[in-house]
């Protein structure tokens, strides 16, 4: 006959100091999550105002940019081309 050793070892949980703890975990996520809402809205209350503040926006500064690129590579591809048609001419 097999004997249930298992009987004799309860757990036994204090649920008193479990229900605290559990309250106690809810209430410092809120705080904590109150607190990450405000520093959010904080930092997004700034970058706008710094937007708003910039003389030039950044849409027409990366329009800028991009037109920039544009005619460095329109420069690079020309000057590219020009050496390659002097090369091919000495070499005919």
């Amino acid at each position: 006959m097999v004997k249930n050793n298992y009987s004799s070892h309860r757990l036994d949980v204090d649920t008193r100091l479990v229900t605290v703890g559990t309250a106690l975990t809810a209430a410092g996520s809120i705080v904590a999550l109150t607190g990450l809402a405000l520093t959010a809205s904080a930092l997004l209350g700034a970058v706008r105002k710094m937007i708003r503040d910039m003389e030039t926006s950044p849409g027409d500064m990366a329009g800028a940019r991009l037109r920039q690129a544009k005619h460095a590579s329109r420069a690079g591809l020309a000057a590219w081309q020009e050496a390659a048609d002097g090369h091919a001419a000495r070499h005919t």
